[in-house]
């Protein structure tokens, strides 16, 4: 079987999780003997025909405004239109381009990530197309594939398809070692003596509910907050409006190594996310065993269980936070216990690759039956 990745910047990852998604998944297809191709943006001259055996494709992404990513799987797709068994796209925004490969038999599978549409950055004209694309992507591809069980039955229940659904979370690593604490001096932080947000700042992530309950505890634990604090929204300047000596932003972390430190070590992790499913963020959190306070919703409960504390409102945090500090060791190796184990279940990149390795198994016997 041969199968083409799309949708991402390419491999290896440095930017988000759909990148990381596609690295990962890839080199251990290559492994498992699946031939592997990532399409990638082209950007200067170097440009290595393979990652990690897996081959990469590169196409030019032009500068054409909101187009621009449009374009960018046009061109990939037509590119790949007839050179493998399976294309994979990931996200929907493109999907009436997606029938492209389908016109010269190729299978093509969707992945849905979360519900795009609901974000509040998105005016209704955006939300309008979003919305259109997340109706044609039904019909546009043979398989859709989901994250997470929730975003299934959102589609299940809105949506009256014929096509084949599939649940395939993203996977995560479960961090045994200590890493190297001294990366934390570069923001005068101490192991176990500050709490994280990690995300894009914005309102569906609920990050001022998080800053105005931690802001209402008593804690002197600073709150450290990853992400891009610099951009000109007004939900940021909201953000910045909440002062607090305690409240520290540093701006993105691009660098694993660093933002995996930053992670491990902290006292708690807060995952306000609402409209995704399967959160790449929530899940390298549980690997690091950190213990969590996530909002309450569907998405969360399904990825961290028992392994998480939810609040549902700014009132919640503040107690959630004396429960939290009050802890004694004890409390917090079995908090970190749960997380790790909750990953080591259901949430390893070997379990996604064997779930993968089903859906080729699965094509091979559709297309044994059309020949028959």
């Amino acid at each position: 079987m041969k199968i083409a990745i799309l949708g991402t910047r390419g491999i290896p990852a440095i930017y988000g999780g759909f990148e990381t998604f596609a690295e990962e998944l890839a080199v251990r297809l290559i492994a498992k003997g699946v031939e592997s191709t990532v399409y990638c943006i082209a950007i200067g001259e170097q440009q290595p025909e393979t990652y990690k055996r897996v081959r990469l494709v590169y196409q030019p992404a032009l500068n054409l405004g909101p187009l621009t990513t449009i374009v960018f799987d046009i061109l990939c797709l037509w590119h790949a239109r007839n050179k493998y068994d399976v294309v994979y796209m990931l996200g929907y925004g493109s999907s009436p381009f997606c029938i492209i490969p389908r016109l010269w038999g190729c299978t093509v599978w969707i992945n849905m990530d979360g519900l795009e549409w609901k974000r509040a950055k998105w005016g209704s004209a955006a939300k309008l197309y979003l919305r259109s694309m997340e109706a044609i992507a039904m019909r546009a591809a043979n398989r859709i594939i989901a994250d997470a069980s929730g975003i299934k039955k959102f589609l299940q229940d809105w949506y009256e398809s014929d096509t084949l659904y599939s649940v395939i979370p993203y996977g995560a690593t479960v961090i045994e070692q200590l890493p190297d604490p001294r990366p934390l001096a570069e923001w005068s932080l101490n192991p176990g003596h500050y709490y994280l947000v990690v995300c894009r700042l914005e309102s569906e992530n609920h990050v001022l509910e998080i800053i105005r309950g931690y802001r209402a505890s008593k804690s002197t634990v600073p709150l450290v907050i990853i992400g891009n604090h610099r951009t000109d929204t007004k939900y940021v300047h909201k953000l910045l409006a909440e002062r607090d000596k305690r409240i520290h932003f540093i701006g993105t972390v691009y660098e694993k190594e660093k933002l995996q430190v930053l992670r491990y070590y902290c006292r708690a992790y807060f995952h306000g996310h609402s409209v995704g499913g399967t959160n790449p963020s929530l899940l390298e959190a549980l690997g690091c065993g950190n213990t969590i306070i996530a909002h309450d919703n569907v998405f969360n409960r399904e990825v961290a269980a028992d392994a998480a504390i939810y609040f549902t409102d700014i009132s919640d945090i503040p107690a959630i936070i004396d429960q939290i500090e009050e802890q004694d060791d004890v409390h917090r190796v079995e908090s970190a216990a749960r997380a790790r184990k909750r990953i080591q279940d259901r949430y390893t990149w070997e379990r996604v690759t064997e779930a993968y390795l089903h859906l080729f198994r699965e094509e091979n016997k559709i297309r044994q039956q059309k020949r028959k």
